[in-house]
């Protein structure tokens, strides 16, 4: 019994300054605060850093503008194909598929989110047809790319946002739309 007693009270006492160890390590890091590494590094790591993550940020906006390109060509495809098929293939769909890929991409590199919100495309066009919906999915793709030409890779677009998010939505019309 007496064993179990001297056990059961070094194991508190253990846990006990385990928890005040731990404690007195987090006070020291907040009485400090920031942590210091950055500030222990050298002049020309710290610049050699900077440099690496600039190049990353210019290799980032040139693939999304490349992405952008894409969009508008897989855009003029579709459209295309339709006017020639008077529907949508089976190779359309996997564009069209693409294609949202692409513009969620995009939104999400642009620092947008889904926008549940968005205006339905088929209520904004009660007689909006397959082929209608196509010229809009094109011009507004050729759109969103013009406008993130415009941007840089510092800024955030309101407007491009947007027209992602309507093309989102103009997708889904297409893809669940009926011709």
């Amino acid at each position: 019994m007496l064993y179990k007693f001297f056990r059961l009270f070094f194991l508190t006492c253990f846990i006990t300054a385990t928890a005040l160890f731990v404690h007195a390590q987090e006070m020291d890091l907040s009485i400090k605060g920031e942590n210091t590494q950055k500030e222990d590094l050298p002049k020309g790591i710290k610049e050699t850093l900077a440099k690496g993550r600039i190049d990353r940020e210019k290799k980032d906006f040139a693939e999304l503008l490349k992405r952008g390109e894409e969009a508008v060509k897989l855009s003029d495809e579709l459209e295309k194909s339709f006017v020639q098929n008077n529907q949508l293939s089976s190779e359309d769909r996997k564009k069209l598929d693409r294609l949202e890929k692409l513009v969620k991409k995009i939104r999400q590199d642009i620092g947008g989110k889904d926008d549940e919100s968005a205006d339905n495309f088929e209520s904004k066009n009660h007689q909006s047809s397959m082929h209608t919906a196509l010229k809009f999915l094109q011009t507004n793709t050729v759109k969103l790319v013009d406008e993130l030409k415009k941007t840089s890779r510092h800024s955030i677009s309101v407007v491009a946002v947007e027209s992602s998010n309507l093309l989102l939505t103009i997708v889904r019309f297409l893809r669940f739309g009926k011709n």
